[in-house]
């Protein structure tokens, strides 16, 4: 007989509320574009923390139009993404598919920390030493990579790739978080495959920046891994009602279900895990993008030197201190009632 089956209907929302995976956030869909040319889509950086800023409201209908707002912001540390591969994709009926993959032959000898079979087939950069071997092995490596590119380009222009994506490494050196092993990433590309190669072909070996992706006044998705409490009763972790002071105990649901069926509702609040899983905040608007100039005397608390390019984002976003934040263009973007001309005083910056 055969196995009959239907997808459920309708969403679970946040269940189930356990750990997330991975500390990394990853986002699988995009903002559909309507320029042809190709840039990056997608951007990583590392929470620093909040401050308030003073901003013109230039909102015409605004009771505050014209005057200087305070605003909470999130300060997010944007240090370059070093793209030291290529991924092409084919689709398939199961989803896509890896067809050819491509790496730089010289990589950062952090990435060895993440990836241990990279350091044993292409040469480190930052190599004190380079005698006539490693010079020979590396044209060869050289080589092999243009015919790779060339292997590619021919499967691109017979229609089996639908996607090419870079293989990117954030840089955490570059920072004062004290972190070594970087967090691959891919980056997706906007515009069709053909110009999409020819950018990766371009962008191998190189860095991208967060100026390169965003502008200030635009709208963000950001993702990330809220901060973990471990494991919580039912009050804190779905909101339960309390029971009176003389009951024998307080902080439990009143009841588990019936008698029969005997059994428990996944429905039911019940306590276990709560934090440090992955969750998606839309419309965050980017109020500045700067360099490193926004250290309080004594540096951020818990953080350290902002040491790169940094963003201002309104609002809060999820996680504590040096988590690392994914960033996307608004995929489902509304119109914002109020607007803002410029940032006129950042209380951090001394």
């Amino acid at each position: 007989m055969t196995k009959k089956h239907k997808p459920r209907s309708g969403s679970l929302a946040f269940y189930p509320r356990k750990r997330a995976k991975r500390e990394t956030p990853v986002f699988n869909t995009f903002a559909a574009q309507d320029t042809k040319e190709v840039k990056p889509l997608n951007f990583y950086g590392y929470k620093v923390g909040m401050t308030h800023v003073l901003v013109n409201d230039s909102h015409k209908g605004s009771p505050t139009f014209g005057m200087n707002v305070s605003k909470a912001v999130t300060v997010i540390e944007t240090p370059p993404i070093f793209v030291f591969g290529i991924r092409a994709y084919e689709k398939t009926t199961n989803g896509l598919r890896v067809v050819s993959e491509l790496h730089c032959s010289t990589l950062p000898k952090e990435l060895s920390r993440r990836i241990k079979t990279l350091g044993k087939n292409y040469a480190k950069a930052g190599a004190k030493k380079k005698d006539e071997g490693v010079e020979e092995k590396t044209a060869e490596i050289e080589k092999k990579d243009s015919e790779k590119i060339a292997e590619i380009a021919k499967l691109v222009e017979e229609g089996k790739i639908c996607s090419i994506r870079l293989l990117a490494c954030l840089q955490p050196k570059l920072t004062s978080i004290g972190k070594k092993k970087p967090e691959v990433v891919e980056i997706s590309l906007s515009g069709p495959v053909q110009e999409q190669l020819k950018y990766a072909n371009s962008k191998l070996g190189k860095e991208i920046s967060v100026r390169e992706i965003f502008s200030e006044n635009e709208l963000l998705d950001i993702k990330a891994v809220t901060k973990g409490k471990g494991f919580c009763g039912v009050v804190k972790r779905f909101g339960v009602k309390t029971h009176r002071p003389k009951a024998q105990k307080r902080r439990v649901v009143g009841s588990l279900g019936p008698v029969n069926p005997a059994t428990v509702q996944w429905t039911v609040p019940r306590p276990g895990q709560l934090g440090y899983q992955t969750r998606t905040e839309y419309n965050k608007r980017i109020l500045k993008i700067g360099e490193a100039d926004l250290n309080p005397a004594s540096g951020w608390k818990n953080y350290g030197l902002i040491k790169n390019e940094y963003i201002l984002v309104e609002g809060s976003i999820a996680g504590p201190e040096k988590r690392c934040i994914a960033m996307r263009h608004a995929l489902r973007p509304g119109e914002k009632k109020q607007v803002v001309s410029e940032v006129k005083y950042i209380a951090a910056k001394q």
